[in-house]
């Protein structure tokens, strides 16, 4: 399932960088923190990917 927001895709991002230790988990808040805790590395790596071209900043 690809993101469907550039929003999401940067908190993907941002959970998929302290899950592989890249970025301390205390850094992290919001959705990637929640993101982090509840999905796996490769469902991350998913949602992460892809270009942001066309995507809205924010979906209401």
């Amino acid at each position: 399932m690809p993101a469907k927001s550039k929003a999401q895709q940067k908190a993907a991002g941002a959970a998929l960088s302290a899950k592989r230790g890249d970025t301390p988990k205390s850094k992290l808040k919001g959705a990637s923190k929640e993101m982090a805790a509840s999905m796996s590395e490769a469902e991350l790596e998913e949602l992460a990917s892809g270009s942001t071209n066309g995507k809205p900043e924010r979906v209401g």
